[in-house]
């Protein structure tokens, strides 16, 4: 997974890392997630320590060994915490290796002759001559049990004390008269209203994700199209590490010491009680390791050239 609009320049030579003397035999995924944490600058000790994998396993994983990983189960886990500090997709990632350790791990076919069954009689011949007699043995049964069909009986006559009673008399029938009301007969008669036509629904661009800000908020994180943007502590966790979309906000909490680092500055906006920030720099540029602080936002200078 590439992250659009971003390209760090790595801090150090990024061939002085072991791993990548591995390079040769790693995996696709193994490659891509080594490329993403050299991009960032971050080497492979720093990486374990703060993540709290041990560095064989991230070894591993980069080199593509899936025999030197605890297990499947705890290999995801690793690859979706590895790729999210990176700025990957963990669930692209972890259905990826899924991939690759199930052809890793895929048993050969076996094929074995099957025998050559012994000469004589045909075994469909057997089971057709089997069918025969069992149909033959059951109609003999069905003929001798009496339960075939039966011959027609005549009908007996009607007696003549009962003649009289089947004869067939007409009985007088009486319809009565129908009132017709020519009031009900308009309002039958009169055609249903045409529903007036209804507009179809418009379709659009869907609308800009809008987070909330919190009350007593003083910075808000605005992209203007689909930038990676990373805030954290400067001795701490990661607060925000994601692609932001066109028109997503992300509020910024009231912690000290918080770095931003984008890789658009002139399509990220910084707002600050309401008012916009000076420009971080010009369209496709990056900016790394910017103080989100009020006052030092509000006197931003511009980037270096």
């Amino acid at each position: 997974m590439r992250i659009p609009g971003f390209s760090l320049t790595s801090h150090g030579d990024p061939s002085s890392d072991p791993a990548d003397n591995h390079a040769g035999a790693s995996s696709r995924v193994g490659s891509d997630l080594r490329a993403a944490r050299q991009r960032l600058g971050w080497n492979l000790p720093d990486l374990a320590a703060h993540l709290r994998i041990r560095l064989p396993f991230l070894e591993a994983i980069e080199d593509g060994r899936v025999e030197a990983l605890p297990g499947n189960a705890y290999a995801v886990g690793f690859l979706r915490t590895y790729a999210q500090a990176v700025g990957l997709d963990p669930d692209e990632i972890a259905r990826r290796f899924r991939a690759e350790a199930a052809d890793v791990n895929r048993k050969p076919e076996l094929s074995f002759p099957a025998p050559v069954p012994e000469r004589g009689i045909p075994t469909g011949a057997l089971i057709l001559l089997g069918v025969v007699v069992v149909v033959g043995a059951y109609a003999g049964w069905y003929r001798m049990s009496g339960n075939g069909p039966l011959a027609p009986q005549p009908v007996a006559e009607v007696p003549a004390r009962l003649a009289p009673l089947a004869e067939t008399r007409s009985l007088p029938v009486t319809i009565p008269a129908i009132t017709i009301d020519p009031t009900s007969l308009a309002a039958v008669a009169a055609p249903n209203p045409v529903p007036a036509p209804v507009a179809p629904p418009q379709y659009g661009p869907p609308a800009p994700v809008v987070e909330p800000v919190p009350p007593g908020t003083r910075i808000v994180i605005r992209a203007r199209t689909d930038t990676w943007m990373l805030v954290r502590e400067k001795h701490g966790p990661v607060l925000l590490n994601k692609v932001m979309r066109a028109g997503e906000t992300w509020p910024v909490p009231l912690k000290p010491q918080l770095l931003f680092t984008t890789a658009n500055a002139g399509r990220t906006d910084l707002v600050v009680d309401g008012n916009p920030a000076p420009s971080l720099g010009t369209d496709g540029a990056i900016r790394r390791d910017i103080p989100l602080d009020p006052e030092t936002l509000r006197n931003l200078a511009p980037p270096r050239r």
